[in-house]
């Protein structure tokens, strides 16, 4: 994720973007084309309404409000005491993990940029809120590129392309079904995930 981000320069190999070599792009141009969402989100002492307008300095406030129903959050934060001007505590504080998380969807949502990243966005939710957070991820995926990397396999299901890497390397790939069919690796890893969220 970082490397996409450009936080780090790629060493070997070569990446493409809109046919240009990544290698090539002005790092903060490619910043602006692409919105990270992890599962460490942080979010700043200031309102609910300029925490999501950091997604885009310029927006208004019908569009902040416009991301935060796409993000699922217009529900609670019309709940705060407050409104959208509630003040939110140093990290979040006062916000349950899922709110925060759809605070930063809705960020992302308001950047309307072509490529989301997603880092184990919802690997410290409980069940509830990870079905949520995941209705607000179908929403911002659509004709995006959304690349995400997860260990809770319940993300990435509906995927068009799921890769299986192991030691650096692509072992598998493929739709959820095709790979399920293939009786691999991920499907070895998709039936262990099921018996530990069942039981």
């Amino acid at each position: 994720m970082k490397l996409l981000y450009r936080h780090y320069e790629i060493t070997s190999g070569e990446i493409y973007y809109k046919g240009n070599d990544f290698k090539s792009l002005n790092p903060n141009d490619m910043r602006e084309d692409v919105a990270l969402i992890s599962q460490d989100v942080y979010l700043f002492p200031m309102s609910v309404t300029d925490n999501i307008r950091i997604g885009r300095a310029d927006a208004t406030d019908e569009e902040v409000r416009a991301a935060a129903k796409m993000a699922n959050c217009d529900e609670f934060i019309q709940g705060m005491p407050n409104g959208y001007d509630t003040i939110i505590e140093e990290n979040g504080m006062n916000l349950s993990g899922g709110q925060r998380q759809r605070i930063s969807i809705a960020r992302a949502i308001l950047k309307q940029a072509e490529i989301i990243l997603l880092d184990e966005p919802t690997s410290a939710l409980d069940h509830e809120s990870e079905y949520i957070v995941n209705e607000a991820i179908d929403h911002i995926s659509e004709g995006k590129t959304v690349v995400v990397v997860a260990h809770r396999l319940s993300t990435i299901t509906n995927s068009d392309q799921i890769i299986v890497v192991d030691a650096g390397k692509i072992i598998e790939r493929g739709k959820h079904d095709e790979l399920m069919a293939l009786d691999g690796v991920y499907a070895e890893l998709y039936r262990a995930y099921i018996a530990e969220e069942v039981a």
